[in-house]
């Protein structure tokens, strides 16, 4: 089934009536805008003409069929295929974790080459790194706006959600009402600068309504690693959130104590930032399978 993002949605809402209802397992491609809605397209386009009402638009929201509170919906991201160009936009006020502060607008037009293995940035070229920022689903109580994260998923902006990731989401409302969009072409850890390389385009992704999984969603699975989430006012908040949950995953998945679990963490997980600049920090543990499988062979 082919989406278009001709319908788009700015906030993750049980309300929102959905635009197409798809079958747990079913494959789809969704198309989706980049996070200033097609609004950048020329090195004079800068952030304050931007219309701030309408960023980070989010495509559906999707119905899966048989999808109840309580589920988990799985995610499967096969592949991502870019716009020819994306943007990075700066502004003053957008870099509050440097000590010297932004005093112009600024704004970069980055071509993707044809076979989308790298991009332009100012004549330089530079790796590209296929990325979805926005993916969640709709929270039980209120509506949150698709440009904040929280533990519906949301503006996760976690630059590990990409092709061949798995992403594990939280089943609120029935039919779990999928939504995504704020693709980037490369985002570094913590988007520290408040703008990774914004773009759009097209995502091949199955879906699958899931009885339970064995940690508290959101939850992220590549080849090579699996990541917790953690999210909040503060790093404090989103750092216990993120350690908490990859220990209950590793508990549950081990049989072993919360002591030999964590002393594991200690040396074999990786706290990593999503992103620190919206009002919602979010952070990631990482476990790489590696010395997962060597846990196994802990003894309790």
């Amino acid at each position: 089934m082919h989406i278009t993002k001709d319908h788009y949605v700015f906030s993750m809402d049980k309300n929102h009536e959905p635009i197409a209802k798809v079958a747990s397992g079913q494959r789809l491609q969704v198309d989706v805008w980049d996070c200033f809605k097609g609004s950048v397209q020329d090195e004079k386009d800068l952030i304050s003409g931007i219309d701030f009402n309408e960023i980070n638009p989010a495509t559906g929201p999707i119905y899966v069929e048989g999808a109840q509170p309580g589920n988990v919906l799985k995610v499967t991201i096969h592949s991502i295929d870019l716009d020819p160009q994306g943007a990075i936009m700066t502004s003053p006020g957008l870099n509050k974790y440097f000590s010297k502060e932004i005093t112009e607008e600024e704004t970069a037009i980055c071509k993707v080459s044809e076979d989308q293995k790298t991009f332009d940035y100012y004549g330089a070229t530079f790796p590209v790194h296929k990325m979805i920022g926005v993916i969640g689903t709709a929270p039980k109580n209120e509506a949150v706006a698709t440009g904040l994260p929280d533990l519906h998923g949301g503006n996760m902006d976690n630059n590990q959600i990409t092709e061949g990731s798995v992403v594990y989401l939280p089943v609120e409302v029935e039919g779990a009402l999928l939504a995504l969009g704020d693709m980037h072409a490369a985002m570094g850890d913590g988007e520290i600068w408040g703008s990774g390389v914004e773009i759009g385009g097209s995502v091949d992704l199955t879906v699958e309504v899931l009885d339970s999984f064995p940690c508290p969603t959101p939850f992220v699975e590549t080849d090579q690693a699996y990541y917790s989430y953690g999210v909040g006012e503060d790093f404090e908040t989103a750092v216990v959130q993120a350690n908490d949950r990859m220990a209950e995953f590793l508990m549950a998945q081990t049989g072993l104590s919360y002591n030999k679990v964590g002393m594991f963490m200690t040396f074999a997980a990786h706290l990593e930032s999503c992103q620190i600049v919206n009002p919602n920090i979010s952070m990631r543990v990482r476990v790489d399978k590696a010395s997962y499988e060597k846990l196994k062979d802990v003894k309790e």
